[in-house]
């Protein structure tokens, strides 16, 4: 999957989140979401996974441009 193929959800130019390199959330063709943050060191994830840290203003901008 590349960037190209997802669809963002927050940092499209309103706010603070309008570089690629912010976090983000984006929607895949699948339905799912895939999350782009700060990396977390709370606990060691299962092999395979990744912690992640968004900001609570990001996730009520992605909510938003849901409809939920």
């Amino acid at each position: 999957m590349v960037r190209e193929e997802l669809t963002r959800l927050t940092g499209n130019g309103n706010g603070e989140c309008s570089q690629n390199d912010c976090p983000n959330l984006y929607l895949t063709v699948g339905g799912s979401i895939v999350v782009q943050g700060d990396v977390s060191h709370a606990f060691t994830p299962p092999e395979g996974e990744a912690l992640v840290e968004i900001p609570e203003h990001v996730l009520r901008e992605a909510f938003r441009a849901l409809g939920w």
